[in-house]
This record gives C-alpha cells, structure tokens and sequence, in this order.
C-alpha cells in the first residue's frame, strides 16, 4: 500500500495509477474529495501534482542536488580515518573505543558518528573479531497432539529435603494429549544418566516401538535434558527431541503447570523430605492420584488416566445426557444451554499457534451445550473451534487455576 504520514514520497508509477482510478471514479459521478479520500490522498495533492510536473517525474527529492557541507570531511580526512581504522592495533577494535584511544595519544580525527559513515561508505562496516551478529530466535515449533502417544514433555524439578542445601530431583515425562504421566523417577543427584534411562524405560512400558510414528519428546534448555548422552539415548529409541526458545519460559508450560500443582498439594511436606525413599514415595502415590483420581479441569474433569484409555468421551457423553435431564425437569432453571462437555480433541504445544489447530480437525458439538448444536461445525463457524479451549463457561466465571494448565 501507500506510504502513511505528513511528507510522505509517493512512486510515480502509483501517482499515475492513482491519477487514472481518481480520473475513471470522476467520470462514473463520484466527487473528487471522497475518491481521494478513498485512495488515501487528499485532494489538494492531486491538484499539486497535475500543476507541475509530478505525474511525469514523480517526486523531485530523491533526485535533489545537495551541496556539500562547507564543514564535512574533505578526501584527505576520509582516507586518513580509513587509514588509522585498518591499522593493525584497531583490526578488532570498534570506533567507540578507537576515538579515545586516539584522544589518549594527543590526536583527533574525527567524531565516532563521523568513523560510522566513513567506514560503512566504504564497506567495513562490519563487526570486528569473532563477534557474530545476534541471532533472531524464531516463533516456537508448534506440536499438535490429537492421540496419546505422538508428544510428550519432560522436565527436572526440584524436592526439598529436611537438609539445608540439599535437593532431590523429581524427572517426569507427561503425555501431552492425556496429560497422564506416563514415566517418572526421584533421584538425589541430577546427571544426564538418570534422564536418559527415565527416557529408555518410558518407551519400553509405552511400547513406543509398535506406534506408527515415535512420539516428539518437548524439554527446556537445560544441560541435563540436552546432555549427549540423552541425545544419544533418544536418537537409539528414536524420538525426536525439541527444546523451548532461549530465555522463554513459557515453551513448557504444561510440565511446569503440573509441578505446581504436585508442590501446591496439600500433602505435599512443608519442611521437606527425610530422605530420598520418603521422597520417591511421596512422588508414587501423587503420581498414581494425579493420573486416577485427579479430575483434570484442561481436559474436561475427566481423569488423565481415562483420557489416555480413549474412555473420555463416553464420559462425557454421559455428563451431558445427565445434565440434558437436569433441564428437561426444571427448564426455568437454565437460562442457556447445558455445560460444554465436548471432547477436546486438539492439543498445542505452543498456545499463540492455537490459530492452526481449526484447519487440522473440524470437532462436533453434543446437542443442546454450550457452543453450538452436534452436527458439525459451518464453514466459517469459528465458535466451535474457540469454545474447545475451555470448560463451556465464560472467562468472568473461571478461576485463574481453571483458566491456566494447573490442572
């Protein structure tokens, strides 16, 4: 489109176009004023233009002789500063310390500005040394689970021990469409050998050798998790490894929101744990409560476990058959319809790419809920998509915990 702002240039091929569609408006009857306005120029521009000569030449600025400052650097000057910047002491070093280093000696060439032109005209504006350039970090490789098995996140944590200084490290690898973990060990040291054996046992109980496609394993940065020696495990198992963005916290999520959950529990031991058998046994009973009895609230309060089983869904549709009971007995009771209890049958990773999960599957609705009838999804009903995000309830009436992955 056209440039925008007060003393803006304008191309003369897009003034001549310009020209000609406000020219073929007029002659259908439009006014002029509205048919500039239209094209994003005023009238009175138009009007400059056909004047002179700008809809011959176009804009005379770009081809405008300025003279030369009477006090800019002369040829003398310029090659001198060349000259000092290509010396062999200032080879790897930047204008911004090569002017007071030359202060220093008694000399002054030139301003530090001055030392940037005269070096990007000549073309060694470049950084000096090893330095490279910083590197941009990309958006986050978005993961799509729509079945257990195809992405699963890991992660180390940290338990306290009644010792003071002394930690024992919780690792745990969560299925990422279930939210089941599906492996996890208590160790009072962390080293890449412990993360690399929870790694080649939770394949084995998972039997990950009879899937059609291995399943993409999501962790930070962390040297434990990025260690040779589990690259090496995951590269034998064949598992794709993924990591989050350096210095992003939140590539993660679901795994951090689980630990807070665990030491947010209310058995979780306050003043930390004896030893490191107390420690794994705390970490089995609320790995077999989480995966059992928890009701998880991002997967519609259905347990991980049944989740991960498929039983969700016939779940659900008994919630809804219940509550569609519920209304018939007392339908002055509801003011809408009954509470969203649709399988959520689409997991990302990365939750700002939730914007390609509706071109992946097209999920259908249960009669009467909230979001919609169960016949599929119209074209351009992206009502049905937004509504898998939560629980059915408006965002006022859920919790902050509801809202996020805390389970």
């Amino acid at each position: 489109g056209l440039p925008h702002g007060r003393g803006r240039m304008t191309r003369l091929e897009d003034r001549q176009i310009l020209e000609r569609d406000i020219r073929q408006a007029c002659s259908d009857g439009a006014r002029l004023a509205p048919a500039c306005a239209v094209s994003g120029i005023d009238a009175r521009t138009l009007q400059r233009w056909k004047a002179g000569d700008g809809l011959s030449h176009g804009d005379h600025r770009v081809d405008a002789v300025r003279p030369v400052p009477s006090h800019a650097l002369n040829e003398a000057e310029r090659a001198r500063i060349i000259a000092v910047a290509n010396e062999p002491r200032f080879a790897d070093t930047p204008p911004a310390r090569i002017v007071p280093m030359l202060a220093d000696e008694g000399t002054y060439l030139a301003s530090e500005a001055s030392f940037h032109r005269v070096l990007r005209a000549h073309g060694q504006m470049h950084r000096r040394g090893r330095a490279q350039p910083p590197r941009k970090s990309g958006p986050p490789r978005t993961h799509i689970a729509t079945c257990p098995g195809q992405v699963w996140c890991w992660d180390v944590t940290f338990l306290p021990s009644q010792v003071q200084g002394r930690w024992f490290y919780l690792y745990l690898i969560l299925d990422l469409y279930s939210r089941k973990i599906v492996g996890f060990e208590v160790h009072d040291t962390d080293n890449a050998e412990h993360a690399a054996h929870l790694a080649r046992r939770t394949a084995l109980t998972e039997g990950i050798y009879s899937m059609p496609r291995r399943p993409v394993l999501h962790g930070d940065n962390g040297a434990t998790l990025k260690a040779t020696t589990v690259l090496a495990m995951l590269h034998w198992l064949g598992i794709m490894p993924s990591y989050s963005r350096p210095r992003v916290s939140d590539d993660n999520a679901f795994v951090e929101a689980l630990f807070r959950t665990a030491k947010y529990r209310p058995v979780f031991p306050q003043k930390g744990f004896t030893d490191l058998t107390a420690a794994r046994q705390w970490a089995s009973c609320f790995v077999h409560w989480y995966n059992h009895e928890h009701r998880h609230s991002g997967i519609r309060y259905v347990t991980p476990a049944q989740r991960h089983a498929g039983h969700d869904r016939a779940l659900l549709a008994e919630r809804h058959a219940i509550y569609q009971r519920a209304r018939e007995r007392n339908p002055r009771r509801w003011s809408g319809q009954t509470r969203n209890w649709t399988p959520i049958t689409v997991v990302t990773l990365n939750p700002e790419r939730d914007s390609f999960v509706p071109s992946l599957t097209s999920p259908t609705r249960l009669l009467g809920s909230i979001g919609g009838s169960a016949s599929p999804s119209r074209p351009g009903d992206t009502d049905a998509t937004a509504c898998n995000v939560g629980d059915g309830r408006s965002g006022t009436t859920r919790s902050h915990a509801q809202r996020s992955e805390h389970g």
